[in-house]
């Protein structure tokens, strides 16, 4: 008897051990939500951004898991806006098992994640990495926001248009490839549309709290309007410190601005007037626009400024490319990668920060930024 019940023991050890194996195939294969990750300054001194995103986005996987059907399982991770730390928090993210990637929120760490998810073949689309460098060269890499060009170009088109300034200074930030690529464009454009650049100062870390010599030398030569291709921090600094040198010349924006208004400490008064291009509006009547704005502000209780808008549109994309597709979350990193790639730029989609937008095989998106003012604490479109 005691020889029968080892026998039978042995048996069904192996049986369970043959089980095992078989149920070892494909981890992937009984999967049954999309591994979404991203990477953002989620501390540090642009950390509105990347919680912007991070919150964003979990709204609309929220939204959209609600629905039934398509899932995403999203995690994110803090970069504190560093290319190094960025790659680690990418590698983190690869070890969890992403399929398909957010990339990251600010244009330096963003090139650094680009050249991995490139070489990995894991699809990425950043909502807010505006560098041409993030995707130049790599096929898989695609961007929410329009880019660093389009947004200088458009800047300068916008101000002689409206005869806004005929003399323009521009104060830029020479280590930041996000306000160098802007800055380029801009005065090229702007020599092209007969606007004088009276002005072009800059400063870089370690010289960005004191902008005494570069306000005076917009006023001492004329400059009528003041371009600032740069963040949000930055920018409140020279509109505070401009004030109290008594200079009061129009400012231009673009979208690393937006959040100037939520900024802690400053006074919002001194951003009144204050123009930038953004290609979302918080105070939009759009039904779409509204629902989220309301949402975003019951679940985290500030409105949401452009970062999160592009980062809402991104997970609302990858839904529609991914079902456009023939999808499926049982789908290698790999394979998924290859079917976004084909799928993108043959899709048109509508979202919070734009109708009709479209993307080209160089990752690039296609929609009109708006310019908007800023005015008693709100943004408002110029028509």
């Amino acid at each position: 008897m005691k020889k029968i019940l080892c026998i039978l023991l042995a048996v069904v050890m192996v049986i369970g051990l043959l089980a095992g194996c078989g149920s070892s195939a494909p981890a992937t294969s009984s999967a049954t939500a999309y591994k979404l990750g991203g990477t953002g300054p989620l501390t540090g001194v642009a950390a509105i951004y990347g919680n912007a995103v991070k919150n964003a986005a979990e709204i609309a996987v929220e939204e959209i898991n609600a629905m039934g059907g398509l899932q995403f399982d999203l995690r994110f991770e803090d970069d504190t806006h560093d290319a190094e730390k960025a790659v680690n928090a990418y590698n983190t993210l690869k070890d969890w098992g992403m399929q398909i990637s957010l990339g990251s929120v600010t244009s330096k760490p963003c090139e650094a994640t680009s050249a991995e998810t490139y070489a990995d073949r894991i699809f990425a689309l950043t909502p807010s990495a505006s560098s041409v460098a993030v995707v130049s060269g790599k096929d898989n890499q695609f961007q929410m926001c329009f880019t660093d060009p389009s947004q200088g170009s458009l800047s300068a088109e916008f101000i002689a248009d409206r005869g806004l300034a005929s003399k323009v200074a521009v104060i830029w930030k020479n280590d930041d490839v996000y306000s160098k690529g802007i800055y380029e464009t801009f005065v090229a454009a702007a020599s092209e549309m007969g606007l004088e650049v009276v002005s072009d100062t800059t400063f870089a870390d370690g010289n960005d709290k004191d902008f005494s010599v570069q306000i005076a030398d917009a006023q001492s030569n004329g400059a009528e309007l003041v371009f600032l291709p740069m963040y949000y921090d930055a920018a409140s600094l020279i509109l505070t410190q401009a004030s109290t040198a008594g200079y009061s010349p129009i400012w231009f924006g673009v979208d690393g601005m937006d959040g100037i208004l939520t900024l802690e400490g400053f006074d919002t008064s001194l951003a009144e007037g204050v123009m930038l291009l953004t290609p979302f509006n918080a105070d939009s009547e759009d039904e779409k626009t509204a629902a989220f704005v309301k949402k975003y502000q019951e679940k985290f209780g500030e409105i949401p400024n452009q970062f999160a808008a592009d980062a809402y549109d991104c997970v609302y994309a990858y839904k529609k490319a991914l079902e456009a597709a023939g999808a499926n979350p049982s789908m290698s990193a790999q394979e998924l990668n290859d079917l976004m790639i084909k799928t993108f730029p043959t899709m048109s989609f509508d979202g919070v920060t734009g109708i009709g937008m479209t993307w080209s095989s160089d990752g690039t998106v296609s929609k009109r930024p708006m310019a908007n003012v800023i005015q008693n604490g709100t943004y408002v479109l110029l028509s």
